[in-house]
């Protein structure tokens, strides 16, 4: 299992596995680029080139190579390579026209790439622990807590860089309740997010709340649809989730900058345990590994935030994920806009809902987070591909 700061990546969407995976691919290939190449073309494969296009894919190629090298780009949404349906392929070409070798990438989601013949787990694995049962059994034995077993595997260093990670988390929540206008695309969507902190203030308490959290997802899930800087949570089209929570919590409730980049940590974790034993690539597994896992990570860190034990935690995590169980990947367009910005602003309130639940409870339950992780990965396997981001079934449909 990797480092968090191979989960919370910064950058600009509108998609992880689609704008900056790919964007990751062309710098490596340019990098690499066989001597005596006059022309580059780009072949994208599956559901990269079914919604490559209302995702910037193509753009984010482009702004990499073509400064350097003439770059085309060809699209082959109905070829699916076997090892993951986000394939990208560059090819040079010398002045004969001559092939001098190609490469091909897969995203594999969460900005990650891995090369042709590279395993999944070829980045560096540091976390002896990979799964919940058995980081969870370490904290009642040990006394400890979640996001101090990441800072004894990290090392102290990690605050530093979670530090960075809530900056640009805030950062993209106080741009997105300011910004108004029309979102890029053609959809003709507009942004909520200063509507919503607006609305909010004028109803009670516990309305207002709920209509704060809303704002601020959707502010964050805004931006990244306009290409904005943000954190991959775990990936772009869930990003809004964790910084809604933890900015709501930390507005209103007073928690100390030390204290949520606890709960950054221990929402990371469990994040990363899910994208190590499954997936958070929707084009593999679906919604449920965007929004289903940003949703558990949030309701983790909101337990943890107000006193929650490792057990409730874990519940809180669980049902989080358990109850997207199924979510569909289905973007109108192929734009991280229809269904994907109102999910955010949802799953933020129910993450709330499912600190609160597992708050009443002494955290035992049935079936733990472990065991979701694994029918969530059965069940993305399962969905058929016009629910797994080719722009085709579903809510895309209907466009």
């Amino acid at each position: 299992m990797e480092s968090l700061r191979q989960l919370f990546k910064i950058g600009n969407g509108p998609s992880s596995s689609h704008t900056m995976g790919p964007r990751k691919a062309a710098q490596i290939y340019l990098s690499e680029l066989p001597e005596g190449t006059v022309k580059v073309v780009v072949t994208l494969y599956g559901a990269l080139a079914a919604t490559g296009k209302g995702h910037l894919t193509d753009k984010a190629v482009l702004d990499v190579l073509t400064p350097s090298i003439p770059t085309e780009i060809e699209w082959l949404p109905d070829t699916v390579l076997p090892f993951h349906t986000n394939g990208i392929r560059f090819e040079s070409f010398g002045a004969d026209g001559a092939s001098l070798g190609s490469e091909t990438f897969y995203s594999i989601g969460g900005g990650d790439i891995v090369r042709e013949g590279e395993s999944r787990q070829a980045a560096e694995s540091i976390y002896p622990m990979t799964k919940i049962k058995e980081i969870l059994a370490w904290c009642e034995r040990t006394g400890l807590s979640y996001w101090e077993y990441v800072e004894q595997t990290e090392g102290p260093e990690i605050w530093d860089y979670l530090r960075e990670v809530w900056q640009v988390m805030k950062n993209a929540v106080e741009r997105g309740i300011e910004a108004e206008g029309i979102l890029p695309g053609g959809l003709g969507v507009r942004r909520k997010a200063v509507s919503y902190h607006v609305h909010a203030a004028g109803y009670n308490s516990s309305l207002k709340s709920r209509g704060l959290v809303y704002a601020y997802a959707l502010a964050v899930s805004e931006e990244n649809a306009a290409g904005g800087e943000i954190v991959t949570a775990p990936t772009c089209g869930s990003c809004g989730i964790v910084p809604a929570v933890l900015y709501h919590l930390y507005t209103s409730k007073g928690f100390s900058e030390k204290r949520i980049l606890r709960a950054l940590a221990t929402a990371g974790l469990f994040g990363n345990v899910v994208k190590h034993n499954a997936s958070v690539s929707g084009a593999e597994v679906g919604c449920q590994g965007e929004v289903g896992v940003a949703c558990a990570m949030a309701a983790a860190a909101a337990s943890q935030l107000f006193g929650g034990t490792p057990a409730q935690i874990e519940y809180s995590a669980e049902m989080g994920l358990e109850h997207h169980l199924g979510l569909t990947c289905d973007p109108v367009c192929g734009l991280v806009q229809i269904p994907c910005i109102e999910r955010n602003a949802y799953a933020a309130a129910r993450a709330l809902d499912a600190n609160l639940y597992a708050a009443f409870s002494d955290g035992r339950h049935r079936v733990d987070f472990d065991r979701i992780v694994e029918v969530m990965k059965q069940t993305g396997h399962d969905l058929p591909s016009l629910y797994k981001e080719t722009a085709k079934g579903g809510l895309a449909a209907i466009q």
